[in-house]
């Protein structure tokens, strides 16, 4: 896979703001300081395109972004839409009813939204909240695609069973979640297979 090019197209809150495209798009999703940030630059091979910041609840709009790449000497390009996090305490309950207003309307509303990129900590495992996120996306007819971040940080003995046991916390089928680092470019690959082999 390789990386032709990654830029910010815009900011929104609501359905008209929304950039208007043809492409296939992905959203990423994950709680607070998971690392989707991180994620989202490291498959894009760029190291600002999205900022990374350890004060958790910084994403607080919908970000979309373009990307363009080459897969078996063939272009093509993707629209990616990094989520606000959840289940930072410190947020209001009325900010945080506002983000989950937010992210309904774009989840039920962007037709060209093909799968969510649903991120845990593959470090410390899912939380409920991972649970119910997964479970909402399940009912609004959106495939999640679950990625396990910071899997460097485990012992490379315990990194697939890690794996297998955050498919059964989340009743995944075997093999279907992906266990990567951002920082050493585990399965970034794996990934992209699995973004580029979407369609509307």
């Amino acid at each position: 896979m390789k990386i032709l090019s990654a830029e910010f197209l815009k900011s929104a809150t609501a359905p008209e703001g929304y950039p208007p495209t043809p492409l296939v798009e992905v959203a990423f999703a994950g709680r607070s300081n998971v690392g989707k940030s991180s994620l989202i630059n490291a498959l894009c091979q760029r190291k600002k395109l999205v900022r990374v910041s350890n004060t958790p609840g910084r994403t607080r709009l919908l970000n979309f972004f373009e990307v363009s790449f080459e897969q078996a000497a063939e272009r093509r390009k993707i629209c990616l839409c990094d989520l606000p996090g959840y289940g930072f305490a410190k947020v209001s309950k009325t900010e945080r009813a506002a983000w989950r207003s937010m992210i309904d309307r774009y989840v039920q509303s962007r037709q060209t939204l093909a799968a969510v990129v649903c991120i845990v900590d593959g470090e410390i495992g899912p939380t409920d909240e991972d649970a119910q996120v997964i479970g909402w996306l399940r009912a609004s007819g959106k495939l999640p695609i679950v990625v396990a971040t910071k899997i460097d940080r485990i012992p490379k003995h315990r990194r697939i069973p890690q794996v297998r046991e955050i498919e059964k916390a989340l009743e995944l089928e075997p093999g279907s979640a992906l266990g990567v680092s951002s920082v050493e470019g585990i399965h970034l690959d794996e990934v992209w297979k699995r973004l580029a082999g979407l369609s509307l």
